[in-house]
């Protein structure tokens, strides 16, 4: 077979790696729905302060971290199947999956992200909308975030795992049967190691790593295209858009033409941080605690009692940056967007 091209062994990876990717947001998704049936209609906010809440979060927090789990594992064998030895930096030779799970995708709590279905179904009701109608509107947002917030996970332990391992070169994005004209624009592209993959609410596309032995190579949208039937090339594209394309018009343009995109800061600051880890318990708080007790020999509490003894309480000043924020400011070195996700703790 000539070189670059995937084998079995390399479609079986891929294929089985999105399975995982899948089981988890349907398993997830699953178990809110449940949750969510047991919330009393006739007090929102107290079933949900006192069982459902603190129920989905611990749900969502354990389907991130099964959506991150398989990252390093994938990455490894993807270059195993090509013949190719993984390569690693000291002290940066293993993903934390557990980096991924916990807070939301834009760094917020998951606890406060979850609530918004229920201030939703509130507002709906207050609206005039029958109970059933607002619980059912509430319940599918709820869906929607829980399969964008373990998709992401997945998503972002993949992208560190790609980074770290200096023998990937980078990755090709994974179309599903069923994606949407934004992603069909994208199908097989490759990107280079530090590219951010691009995705919308219950985008479930994902990327095979690639590697100077299996590069990648640029595939044609409109083969997704005209492997659609025309029904589905107007539900996909929209009549317009469909007919369009199918006039000769640039599938990229028709596309883009219907997207408008919003980017937003953490805080409104240039950087964009999670509080994830960062609290006194977190794995980033204690990092960054015993750094500066390294850098200036002065131990820090490490309890209530010992801050009564006198010794000082660390005060965590640096923000945890995202991944995504991470190789955007390395632009495009390598050595420091390593370097960088070692010291913000998704490596170790």
């Amino acid at each position: 077979m000539p070189p670059g091209i995937p084998t079995q062994e390399h479609e079986h990876l891929v294929a089985a790696y999105g399975a995982s990717q899948h089981r988890a947001i349907t398993l997830t998704e699953q178990q809110a729905a449940l949750w969510w049936a047991h919330l009393d209609s006739s007090d929102l906010t107290a079933s949900w302060i006192r069982t459902v809440g603190p129920a989905l979060t611990r749900l969502l927090a354990a389907g991130q971290l099964l959506a991150a789990t398989p990252a390093q594992q994938y990455v490894e064998a993807m270059l195993d199947a090509d013949g190719l030895a993984s390569q690693y930096e000291a002290g940066a030779t293993k993903v934390r999956p557990v980096s991924f799970s916990g807070a939301a995708a834009d760094g917020r709590t998951l606890d406060s992200l979850l609530y918004l279905p229920v201030i939703r179904t509130k507002t709906l009701l207050a609206g005039g909308m029958t109970l059933p109608e607002a619980m059912m509107a509430g319940r599918a947002q709820l869906l929607r975030m829980v399969a964008s917030e373990v998709a992401a996970a997945g998503g972002g332990a993949l992208g560190v795992a790609t980074a770290a391992n200096r023998t990937v070169t980078g990755y090709v994005r994974k179309v599903n049967v069923g994606a949407c004209a934004r992603c069909a624009i994208l199908a097989g592209r490759w990107y280079r190691w530090n590219a951010d993959f691009n995705r919308h609410k219950r985008c479930r596309c994902y990327g095979v790593p690639s590697s100077k032995a299996r590069p990648g190579r640029l595939t044609d949208p409109m083969g997704f295209f005209h492997g659609l039937s025309r029904a589905e090339q107007d539900r996909r594209f929209g009549l317009g858009g469909a007919a369009a394309i199918r006039d000769g018009a640039d599938i990229y343009s028709v596309v883009n033409a219907a997207r408008s995109t919003v980017r937003l800061d953490a805080y409104g600051h240039k950087v964009v941080a999670t509080l994830e880890g960062t609290t006194r318990r977190g794995s980033f708080y204690r990092s960054m605690r015993r750094e500066a007790e390294q850098r200036t020999g002065q131990r820090f509490a490490r309890s209530r009692a010992e801050g009564r003894q006198g010794l000082p309480r660390f005060q965590l000043r640096t923000p945890r940056l995202t991944p995504s924020e991470i190789y955007r400011l390395a632009n495009g070195n390598r050595d420091e967007a390593i370097r960088m996700l070692r010291r913000f703790d998704y490596l170790y």
